[in-house]
């Protein structure tokens, strides 16, 4: 553990000016607050945040994180209060040391519970000064360092997956890849013990039976580079365990068949002798196809700067090569913490606010569930980027796989919900086309267009899901309320006696409901069934056995409710406008209309009648249409198919799905389902089929 003077010592060495008193009440302040208190590993507790100062003097930082590393489990772990250290230390120290302390665990909370809340505060106390994630990435760190200390495998496989998921990729937004890779080696470990120990035994292996082979490409390296006039510094290395891994996962091959697992650097003066340097390997070593990366013109969006590209150097081995000036070396390593570094006699503070923190604040504010906010802010973080261009050659970035959802949203949340089509490199493409690097997108969109629930098929990122699925709970909540709404009035239809004016207020505090619309929603989900409303509503009015209530006086229309959102049309008789329909209630669960023909309605209706509500339903003037599902027997002959297309899209139908379900020398039945406006339209449809010479027998399931 660091002694006082020795932490202080290294303050002052990169920064003369430091506040040495401000370090040296910080120090002793922890010491005495934390006490006798122990760690696993026996050492005072007080040696963990001396040494996650340590670990954060090594990035040159400033003094009031420094302090801050020192203080940061203070407020948390002992009796000393937040009142206390702003005192004693100020309000720039107080308010970092408030944003580090981790919550106290809540035991009655899930473990996503605990995590997404942990992580909501973290991100929220991240947006106000980056320096906050810079000490709990160090905090994470030294304890990812003493991890094995801990004796539950429960707890520290619980840890190394909370690494492996938030931290190490936080790490990597903010471009500290030094962190990341020990984080997530020593996450690793604790994850998939025999894979880590597997991969590392062969890394000793092939260091030991290939003699210094990284000593001596680097110095090939180093030699060609010299000749041509380019001074530079070669470093290598093995590639950490766990990106040799990953590597093996994805691709699935045997590390015997893992042909690149060496990476070099190259740190040369300037940003022309990076490319200068580039030329003459590829002029000495032939390039891996699809291998070069030019980080330099285009930065990644944490603003690492390098050129990387793989050869196939002697004896058909790959190598990793990466070029880069000290500048971008610096930057590299320590990534954003660079910015807060002390240099030349000044403090260099970036903007609080970065665009990638602003998204995962917007994350907090849609996600619905701790586990949909934990999905979304990893799907925010993770590295795999691609580079997409706007019309107006704005470079977006965005991971693998994204679409033009996910490039509408990254733009701005108000293209996204508007979008309607695309174009890529001036072909309109659907929406679902998955985006190239470097590919050039326009978004189509208008006002009149609204988030879909479809989009979330292929929509991958964070920011994507959270806004579209914000929207539909917020569609979901109007249409349940205004379905409630009907609801209430049929209630309200069957009572024996008119409604006093505040009828309703008190049967909000007889059902324990905060407003009106809560009560809707209760009603629309039944989680208050129809005769509990009326005794609320007016006490006696549900007769002597309170779980009945009388029959509906009239059908309840659905009229101006969306299908999928505010009921489901059922899967089992496909109803659409102008069938008889029924509905089924059960508790908190959507509506489920039927057609009153349907087959399953018996089986439902052996059901206990507290399981099941059953609604009189009818559609409405405009109820948008619906689709139906038809069995069509044709003859098996060329272009049988072709006449069915033809006589539905004559008839202004649909073709949603079809499928082949019988066949046979003389006949094959397709089950085709048809969207129309409704049930006249599909009368017409069938008459028409049946009429074909083609088809044999249609009928409706």
């Amino acid at each position: 553990m660091l002694r006082q003077y020795e932490l202080v010592d290294r303050v002052l060495d990169y920064d003369p000016h430091a506040d040495e008193a401000l370090l040296n009440r910080a120090y002793v302040f922890s010491v005495n607050a934390h006490g006798t208190q122990k760690r696993a590993s026996g050492d005072p507790y007080f040696s963990h945040p001396i040494e996650v100062a340590g670990i954060l003097t090594e990035l040159h930082l400033d003094d009031e994180t420094i302090a801050t590393a020192i203080l940061h489990d203070t407020v948390e772990d002992t009796v000393a209060t937040s009142d206390q250290i702003q005192q004693l230390f100020g309000d720039n120290v107080a308010r970092l040391v408030e944003g580090v302390t981790k919550l106290s665990k809540i035991e009655a909370q899930t473990e996503s519970e605990r995590a997404a809340e942990n992580l909501r505060k973290f991100l929220l106390a991240m947006s106000g000064d980056i320096r906050v994630l810079l000490v709990k990435l160090a905090d994470r760190l030294h304890n990812m360092r003493t991890l094995h200390f801990i004796k539950s495998e429960e707890k520290r496989r619980r840890i190394a997956r909370e690494t492996m998921d938030i931290y190490a990729p936080l790490a990597e937004r903010i471009g500290m890849y030094e962190f990341m890779n020990e984080m997530q080696t020593l996450a690793f470990q604790q994850l998939e013990p025999e894979a880590y120990v597997s991969i590392t035994r062969r890394l000793e292996q092939l260091k030991a039976g290939g003699g210094d082979r990284i000593t001596k490409i680097a110095s090939g390296l180093k030699l060609l580079l010299s000749r041509h006039g380019v001074d530079v510094e070669v470093t290598g290395r093995e590639k950490h365990p766990y990106s040799i891994w990953r590597k093996m996962q994805e691709r699935h091959i045997s590390f015997e068949q893992l042909s690149d697992i060496m990476a070099f650097r190259a740190i040369v003066k300037t940003e022309n002798d990076c490319y200068a340097a580039l030329g003459h390997i590829h002029r000495r070593w032939p390039m891996v196809p699809g291998r070069f990366k030019d980080y330099i013109s285009t930065p990644k969006r944490n603003g690492y700067r390098s050129l990387h590209t793989s050869v196939i150097h002697a004896e058909n081995q790959r190598v990793e090569i990466q070029i880069r000036t000290e500048e971008m070396h610096a930057e590299a390593e320590f990534g954003l913490a660079a910015h807060w570094a002390y240099k030349q006699g000044a403090r260099v503070s970036p903007q609080t606010q970065h665009s990638w923190i602003a998204d995962l604040v917007e994350i907090l504010d849609t996600a619905g569930s701790p586990e949909e906010l934990l999905e979304h802010t990893r799907m925010a973080m993770y590295q795999d980027r691609i580079f997409a261009f706007t019309p107006k050659g704005e470079l977006i970035q965005l991971p693998k796989g994204a679409t033009p959802i996910d490039f509408a949203y990254a733009v701005h949340t108000d293209l996204g919900d508007q979008a309607v089509g695309a174009k890529i490199n001036g072909r309109v493409v659907p929406l679902r086309t998955v985006i190239e690097n470097g590919d050039q997108v326009q978004v189509l969109r208008s006002k009149a267009q609204t988030p879909q629930p479809n989009w979330l098929n292929f929509a991958i990122t964070g920011k994507a899901l959270a806004a579209i699925r914000r929207h539909l709970r917020q569609v979901e909540r109007e249409q349940t309320i205004a379905l409630g709404r009907k609801l209430y009035d049929d209630i309200v239809a069957r009572l024996p006696a008119p409604l006093g004016v505040d009828a309703l207020t008190h049967a909000l505090k007889r059902v324990k409901l905060a407003d009106e619309a809560a009560l809707m929603q209760a009603i629309a989900r039944r989680t208050i069934t129809d005769a509990q409303m009326m005794e609320a509503l007016m006490p006696g009015s549900a007769g002597a056995d309170v779980a009945q209530a009388p029959p509906q006086s009239s059908a309840i229309s659905i009229d101006g409710l969306a299908p999928g959102v505010a009921y489901e049309l059922g899967d089992c008789c496909h109803p659409v406008p102008g069938d008889r329909i029924i509905g089924l209630r059960r508790p908190d669960a959507s509506i489920e209309v039927h057609r009153i023909d349907c087959p399953t309605l018996a089986d439902l209706a052996d059901r206990s009648e507290e399981e099941t509500d059953w609604l009189d339903l009818k559609w409405g003037n405009e109820t948008e249409g619906a689709t139906a599902r038809i069995a069509v027997e044709v003859k098996n002959e060329p272009g049988a198919l072709g006449v069915l297309a033809t006589i539905i899209g004559q008839h202004k139908a649909n073709i949603i799905n079809l499928r082949l379900d019988t066949r046979d020398t003389q006949f094959h039945t397709n089950v085709i389902d048809v969207e129309v406006h409704d049930a006249h339209q599909l009368m017409r449809l069938l008459s028409a089929l049946r009429a074909a010479d083609a088809v044999n027998s249609v009928e409706r399931v």
